[in-house]
């Protein structure tokens, strides 16, 4: 373990020498991945020179201790400066080691949120809507910025697809582990005979990319414009601001129309485009060289039934944790974090096994 911690310390010294190199600081991306770099481990490596820091003084305590022939009462005081450092250098080793585990490089990023109806006609658009709505409010406890790119909407108020970016301080490291099926049983507004239905809706969770980690080919794109449907003045709906851009090879389609300046609805889209395909790429690699995926907490996988939201009982039950919380209002408002930190718990958990 000491001999990574050392190694994270030295990486984390010629980050820095880096950062100050003139040639660095011009290249704006270039000065961006190292300055991420070096934010990643910088905790570590506070954690470890405190931890060197402790050892040395340990040390140097142990040694009068052991001086027979030393000053009484600098011994005693060396005996009680052992007593007090044992314990917060236990402490330490223990926070290094989950430090230890390998951290996903993209939990600081922004995501892009999509929410889209599954089974349930109606009933399924109406909660695909509270569903984007308790998002946002999680968002607002978190102090984190919504600006919502595209939204399909059914006759009765409901949503067949939002999509939405949300931007913040570990916005992914947050939400990951919400990709996948929520299912929602309860009676529909428009059932005379008080039977409870079961739909679902789809959420994807899409880490933001840079546009180096992405390389698309003009030749295959086709671009649509169109005008928008969605609020904003007149302006918006008589101008042909929105976006809809298809990748040929693969056939993903995303639309953007919340700008009014076509060329910022596009720079969205494309945004959008790179993080699905990014994303797809790496589910692709992961299933071909993960034959345990399924098994993990929080894979991500969107056919899976992850949460189920069962009105009648007030109850919400996260499957993956075996985790239930009778207060469904307090979650629909918002109220995420215990089902989070769980997720997140059980995933170090099962990564520090791994190790």
């Amino acid at each position: 373990m000491f001999k990574k911690l050392e190694a994270v310390a030295e990486k984390f010294d010629e980050l820095t020498r880096l950062l100050s190199d003139p040639v660095v600081a011009a290249d704006h991306q270039q000065y961006q991945k190292y300055s991420r770099e070096r934010s990643d481990i910088e905790d570590v490596v506070n954690h470890y020179r405190a931890y060197l820091h402790l050892e040395k003084q340990i040390s140097e305590a142990g040694e009068i201790t052991g001086d027979k022939q030393s000053d009484p009462e600098l011994r005693a005081m060396a005996e009680a400066e052992l007593k007090e450092l044992s314990p917060k250098i236990t402490q330490l080793e223990q926070e290094l080691r989950l430090m230890l585990v390998p951290k996903d490089p993209r939990d600081e990023r922004n995501v892009f949120l999509e929410i889209r109806a599954g089974a349930g006609g109606d009933e399924a658009g109406l909660f695909a809507a509270e569903l984007f709505r308790m998002y946002t409010r999680y968002a607002e406890k978190k102090r984190w910025q919504v600006t919502l790119l595209d939204m399909s909407t059914t006759g009765v108020g409901g949503a067949k697809e939002v999509i939405a970016q949300i931007t913040g301080k570990g916005v992914f490291s947050r939400l990951k582990y919400e990709s996948g099926v929520h299912r929602v049983q309860r009676v529909p507004a428009t059932e005379a005979s008080g039977r409870i239905h079961t739909s679902t809706v789809t959420v994807a969770v899409l880490p933001e990319v840079d546009d180096v980690e992405v390389n698309i080919e003009q030749k295959d794109l086709r671009i649509d414009t169109y005008c928008s449907s969605g609020p904003g003045g007149q302006c918006v709906n008589t101008t042909y601001s929105a976006v809809r851009i298809t990748h040929i090879p693969t056939g993903e389609v995303v639309a953007c129309q919340d700008e009014r300046s076509q060329l910022k609805n596009r720079t969205k889209a494309m945004k959008i485009l790179k993080s699905r395909l990014l994303e797809k790429e790496r589910e692709k690699q992961e299933a071909e060289t993960a034959q345990d995926r399924r098994s993990q907490v929080g894979s991500g996988e969107r056919s899976e039934k992850i949460r189920t939201y069962n009105f009648p009982q007030s109850r919400v039950t996260d499957h993956r944790i075996g985790v239930s919380l009778y207060r469904l209002d307090a979650v629909m408002d918002g109220d995420l974090d215990e089902f989070i930190d769980g997720l997140t718990s059980a995933a170090n958990a099962e990564r520090l096994k791994n190790l």
